[in-house]
């Protein structure tokens, strides 16, 4: 297995990558959204992806500030760190390369969706999500709008996970290249034939399934927390197949935000310091 060293050059091509590849789905993703839309969109379109697009680059800015510190505080750096310290479990056993990245990728998932879970039922963490929910319509764009503290608490719970387990730095990589790629394919306002998507999420969360936790009904936004893997929500019992009014009947957002105040920059960075009416 290659192993990679810290350093500016790997710096650089680890944000080529990432870079590369979020813009590569997101095209794809956008483009599919006008070829076969799901729903027709409620709001101002150029609004809501400007305050979005906008979020996703304020997010950036405070994880490179994190990465910045003396600490190692994104996740592939603590997966570096774990490696030269000896810290993990995979620093323990010495099996193949391919399966420490398989079992890697498959419980920082679970840990996803834990932290998903965990972000629905404790009030202080539903402050910061709820911002997330609030977005009025769901499309490509809605799977990049996180608060920036909700993201930097995040990147903490990854990094706790990743020096648990000891992960490779390529794991860790591939993990967040994957939950970036179908966080935005099961976001996406596109139209799946049943067949497919009747298919797809045996395994994976397809965006028929993911909207269903976009619904301002509290029992449907209480289900379906899986970004990647469609397993978790099965087990766990946590699964609602549709939504009670159907794709195209369904409200998305939070109820008490069906406005469109949700498609301003300014206003959803505000909403966790905001009092409820």
């Amino acid at each position: 297995m290659p192993v990679l060293m810290m350093g500016e050059g790997t710096m650089f091509g680890e944000t080529a990558l990432r870079l590369g590849a979020f813009v590569a789905v997101f095209v794809i993703m956008a483009a599919a959204e006008v070829m076969r839309p799901k729903r027709k969109l409620g709001h101002d379109k150029s609004r809501r992806w400007f305050t979005n697009l906008s979020i996703v680059v304020v997010d950036s800015i405070v994880v490179r500030l994190m990465g910045a510190l003396a600490i190692p505080l994104v996740a592939v750096a603590a997966a570096f760190h774990a490696g030269q310290q000896g810290w993990g479990f995979f620093n323990l056993v010495d099996w193949p390369w391919w399966v420490e990245w398989l079992i890697a990728v498959v419980l920082l998932d679970l840990a996803i969706w834990f932290q998903h879970l965990v972000a629905h039922k404790v009030p202080a963490l539903w402050q910061l999500h709820q911002m997330h929910h609030a977005d009025v319509d769901i499309d490509v764009t809605t799977a990049i709008r996180f608060h920036p503290i909700e993201i930097a608490l995040s990147m903490l719970w990854k990094i706790l996970c990743v020096l648990a387990l000891g992960a490779a730095p390529e794991a860790v990589i591939l993990f967040e290249i994957i939950l970036n790629g179908c966080a935005m394919f099961n976001h996406a306002n596109v139209a799946l034939p049943p067949r497919v998507d009747r298919a797809l999420r045996m395994l994976i969360v397809t965006p028929d399934m993911h909207r269903v936790h976009h619904s301002v009904l509290r029992r449907e936004h209480d289900s379906n927390y899986g970004f990647n893997l469609s397993i978790w929500d099965r087990i766990f019992g946590t699964y609602t197949a549709q939504p009670e009014k159907g794709h195209e009947g369904m409200t998305i957002g939070l109820e008490p935000y069906q406005s469109e105040a949700p498609t301003r920059l300014g206003w959803s960075l505000s909403l966790p310091f905001r009092r409820r009416g």
